[in-house]
């Protein structure tokens, strides 16, 4: 019986962290934050306004989760013997992609965005590399669709935009970019190549902060508010309006309170789920490891203050004292 209970416990949540990772694309698929994003990253659109972005340059409605990354490949395991395996991992899908008119030229700039909703900066494999594959992806993706033989000079720029949310603290409040650059090496020709020949891919990795931290850059600024787990979505919703014009329309009302309603349930039940084993262990080290699941998840301390005193039933001196132990 516990061990079903624990296989519905962990779907449940797989669930509830889908929908959230579904809500969050939505929400980022919003031509208006969408524009925000391309002015502020894409030297394309810098002397852009959000306004214009939106309604002149980006094409159409944005795909979410629509297009696959690979649908001709299968993913193969290369072992020791010459026989191939076969894996079948579901299909994966770019989370937003859209396409867009470059300002000077009118010529269609294919970009990706992709949120990565991982805890872990470092999942296995530097994110960049899989952000540089997908770039590569997107170009070759293009071929019976923008260019057949010999028609490589029809092939679009791609950008590949990935947001971490969760980053190393000296990360943080930080864009990188990479890109293709001319190299002369060798030889002393002043001859360079066109940069519209080469610059066909780059890729931005955007790792935010906190919404009170001092950002350089207006899209830092947006992204770490709209997703952050410390503000409401009235409060979002607030941003949005008054610091960057973005008009609150009914469907990105709902989005940004199911994406906060949400994200409030996931961590809700992780303090439950921390305080309940902590209790198995005994009242004290109970209280201790609440108070570290709290701290962990950046709630500020009036906050896990009235958590302990709740669950623990503890005055509010004990509760101040177990939180100046725990300092």
């Amino acid at each position: 019986m516990d061990m079903e209970a624990s296989v519905a416990t962990g779907l449940r949540a797989a669930g509830e962290k889908a929908q959230l990772d579904a809500s969050c694309k939505r929400v980022l698929s919003e031509k208006r934050i969408l524009a925000w994003i391309m002015k502020s990253c894409l030297e394309e659109y810098r002397d852009c306004t959000p306004q214009e972005i939106a309604e002149r340059y980006i094409e159409g409605t944005p795909q979410v989760g629509e297009e696959p990354v690979y649908p001709d490949e299968t993913p193969r395991i290369h072992g020791m013997s010459n026989e191939d395996s076969s894996i079948h991992e579901g299909t994966v899908v770019y989370d937003v992609r859209f396409t867009a008119l470059a300002p000077s030229t009118g010529e269609p700039i294919r970009l990706i965005i992709n949120l990565e909703a991982q805890n872990n900066y470092y999942p296995g494999y530097p994110i960049v590399t899989r952000a540089l594959y997908y770039c590569c992806r997107l170009i070759s993706s293009q071929y019976g669709r923008e260019f057949t033989h010999g028609q490589y000079d029809k092939i679009k720029k791609v950008y590949s935009i990935w947001i971490c949310s969760e980053v190393p603290e000296n990360r943080k409040n930080s864009i990188f970019r990479y890109r293709i650059a001319e190299d002369v090496f060798a030889g002393k020709t002043r001859e360079r190549e066109q940069k519209q020949h080469y610059d066909m891919m780059t890729a931005l990795i955007l790792c935010l902060g906190k919404p009170q931290d001092k950002k350089e850059n207006m899209a830092l600024d947006l992204l770490s508010s709209l997703l952050s787990e410390e503000l409401s979505a009235e409060e979002k919703l607030r941003i949005l309006n008054e610091e960057f014009q973005i008009p609150i329309t009914q469907q990105l009302d709902e989005e940004v309170s199911l994406m906060c309603n949400l994200s409030q349930g996931i961590e809700n039940r992780g303090i439950q789920k921390g305080m309940e084993k902590g209790i198995e262990k005994g009242i004290e080290k109970g209280i201790r490891g609440a108070i570290d699941i709290c701290r962990k998840l950046n709630l500020p301390e009036e906050e896990i203050l009235r958590q302990i005193m709740q669950q623990y039933e503890l005055s509010e001196d004990t509760a101040r004292e177990y939180l100046q132990k725990e300092e």
